[in-house]
């Protein structure tokens, strides 16, 4: 019999006066974490760290969609987090860097470009 069906086909703690396998309840726990980091905590670390590469390298010029669906080009970048984007030909607000969506972005400057 292979070790990992030992540990894991242990028979219940109260079946028969035996004692379950000690390993068991450590394995599916670590498992368990495993599985969690793999599938929710790294991909959301992964698209965090490509946001703020995206807002640092913004510079004048670009095509911009904020999260609340404005769309503009960016005019200057402010030293104190935030930028001045004209909306329309003579129309500026001063907005957050944190306010830019990434993936609505990208979107309209792949549909502008094919």
């Amino acid at each position: 019999m292979n070790f990992l069906n030992y540990i894991l086909m242990a028979p219940p703690a109260g079946a028969g006066g035996q004692q379950g396998s000690p390993f068991a309840m450590p394995l599916m726990l670590g498992g368990m974490v495993l599985v969690f980091w793999l599938f929710m905590i790294r991909p959301q670390a992964k698209k965090a760290k490509e946001q703020k590469s995206y807002i640092d390298n913004l510079k004048k010029g670009d095509k911009i969609v904020t999260i609340a669906g404005i769309h503009a080009t960016i005019n200057k970048v402010n030293e104190d987090g935030t930028l001045q984007i004209e909306v329309s030909p003579g129309s500026y607000l001063k907005i957050e860097k944190s306010t830019i969506s990434q993936e609505w972005s990208a979107a309209v400057n792949k549909a502008t470009t094919a």
